[in-house]
């Protein structure tokens, strides 16, 4: 990997200072060092995704670039039905779906989001029970994972993408929360008031402090901002994830042992990984290799799309725009200009027209200062 001459950040310090601290917990020999690298080990949920896929996948880089397949799941099973509400049940969609290209030197990464309701040729796979899952012409994405799981979502994701998946990330609604409330919260600032009963979000316009609760249902809403369409919640989601890392690099946030043992309980509860992430080790690694990105080598776009010819409520990708994103990544090449100058614009950043309609666009929004508000937000569907 290249070598970087430079002043390192106050974030990068800071990453590298909680790495070298949890590296040191779990490597220390007996006692409570011992007992928490097995805590931590055992609160890992992993799937071996590289057996069930087998060989027909796209080759991975040999330059040191890598891709992350990173999952937000929908299920309401156990404490997930209480926060998201509506009807429980035992089957989960990737509610989320995130591409996450780091490049060769690990200096930068790229974000496509995939809409949920992009229709693609779902590929055969096998489900985590053995059970085959038949190819389908014209599925939507998110069907990958509520049929087959996740190596059934990575397999569909490859065959969209021509890009090899490295690795995979999970996290479903009681972990997000979680971990959001374990790193302090989340700020962000929204132009417009947000009320959308399903998700449970209640905000007037301003700048606001999250709690773990309160996000989820900022990232979930909807209805309540924009036109009401799965793309204006990506531009808020994308708000959400700028703002987690600026929160996470905050100074002294992993200075305190006890902070750190906490966080690190957290996430290890919250996610679900491919078996190569699977201890604790593998994810410290993780970290240290993306310790200098932060939201300024972050490039975060939505996959361009159109609305499906034979669906007005579905959407398909935009071409030649969506190829050129997949080439670029597969080449370890930023996202071209033409597609970030044509990205969506966030709802809920956008000012108001004068007739007070809050979608109205704005080709460069600048939200009003206001008053920091705290957040109310109640369980929703």
């Amino acid at each position: 990997m290249a070598e970087h001459k430079r002043v390192p950040s106050r974030r990068r310090k800071v990453l590298r200072v909680a790495a070298c601290a949890f590296v040191a917990l779990v490597v220390l020999g007996g006692g409570a060092a011992g007992w928490a690298y097995l805590k931590l080990n055992g609160n890992i949920k992993s799937v071996d995704i590289d057996s069930r896929l087998g060989d027909a996948r796209p080759p991975a880089a040999t330059d040191g670039s890598f891709n992350i397949l990173v999952l937000g799941s929908d299920s309401r099973v156990g404490e997930n039905g209480d926060l998201a509400g509506g009807a429980t049940g035992d089957s989960a969609r990737s509610d989320t779906a995130m591409v996450v290209h780091i490049s060769q030197d690990h200096s930068r990464a790229s974000i496509v989001s995939i809409p949920r309701d992009t229709l693609v040729d779902r590929p055969q796979c096998t489900d985590s029970a053995g059970k085959a899952v038949p190819a389908v012409k014209r599925a939507m994405y998110n069907s990958a994972f509520e049929s087959g799981g996740a190596a059934c979502a990575v397999k569909a994701t490859e065959q969209l993408t021509g890009l090899r998946m490295d690795h995979y990330l999970q996290v479903d609604f009681a972990g997000f929360a979680r971990v959001v409330d374990a790193i302090g919260g989340a700020t962000v600032t929204t132009a417009v008031a947000i009320h959308d009963k399903d998700s449970g979000l209640d905000l007037p316009a301003g700048e606001h402090h999250l709690d773990g609760q309160q996000a989820l249902a900022f990232v979930r809403t909807r209805h309540g901002v924009g036109d009401g369409s799965d793309l204006g919640r990506i531009e808020l989601q994308k708000q959400m994830v700028k703002s987690l890392l600026q929160q996470a690099g905050g100074t002294g946030l992993f200075s305190d042992p006890v902070k750190l043992w906490s966080i690190g309980d957290t996430m290890t509860k919250s996610v679900t990984t491919d078996s190569a992430l699977g201890s604790v080790n593998s994810l410290v690694g993780l970290v240290r290799e993306l310790k200098g990105i932060g939201p300024d080598q972050l490039t975060m776009v939505t996959l361009p799309v159109t609305t499906a010819p034979t669906d007005a409520n579905r959407v398909v990708e935009q071409q030649p725009q969506a190829g050129n994103v997949w080439a670029a990544l597969r080449a370890d090449q930023p996202v071209p200009q033409v597609v970030l100058s044509a990205q969506p614009e966030n709802p809920a950043q956008t000012a108001p027209a004068e007739s007070g309609a809050a979608t109205a666009p704005a080709a460069h929004p600048v939200p009003k200062p206001a008053p920091k508000s705290t957040a109310k937000a109640s369980a929703g569907r």
